[in-house]
């Protein structure tokens, strides 16, 4: 009896330990930069039409839907898009943007440019 006690109590000790282990939000730090405009239309790693005029990007890991705010500490500006896409696929960037996101945050000159990122909203 006691060794079905003891293996509930650390299976629920382990159980709560692992949900306090996420709470944390997940930031990132990175050169971002944003989609050519040949992409326009396209089909995105989601299924979902490449729209540069829509605030969404590509991430190499966060899922589908997840809303990410993205600052450019230059300026201090930042933008929410959602991960649409997977990449990118240029060693050293964390995110490509939308054209529009990009001009929001004031990289389009750079073409590469310095963010943060913050995920503001898990997929559903």
């Amino acid at each position: 009896m006691r060794c079905f006690f003891r293996l509930g109590l650390c299976c629920g000790a382990g159980l709560l330990l692992a949900g306090c282990a996420g709470t944390g939000a997940f930031t990132e730090s990175g050169k971002a930069s944003f989609y050519a405009d040949k992409f326009e239309g396209r089909r995105t790693a989601s299924g979902t039409v490449y729209r540069s005029g829509q605030l969404t990007a590509a991430h190499n890991t966060l899922p589908f839907g997840t809303q990410v705010r993205v600052t450019n500490p230059r300026n201090n500006r930042s933008v929410k898009v959602v991960v649409t896409d997977r990449g990118p696929h240029a060693k050293g960037r964390i995110i490509d943007l939308s054209k529009k996101a990009a001009r929001k945050i004031d990289i389009i000159d750079a073409g590469v440019a310095p963010v943060t990122l913050k995920v503001i909203r898990k997929a559903r």
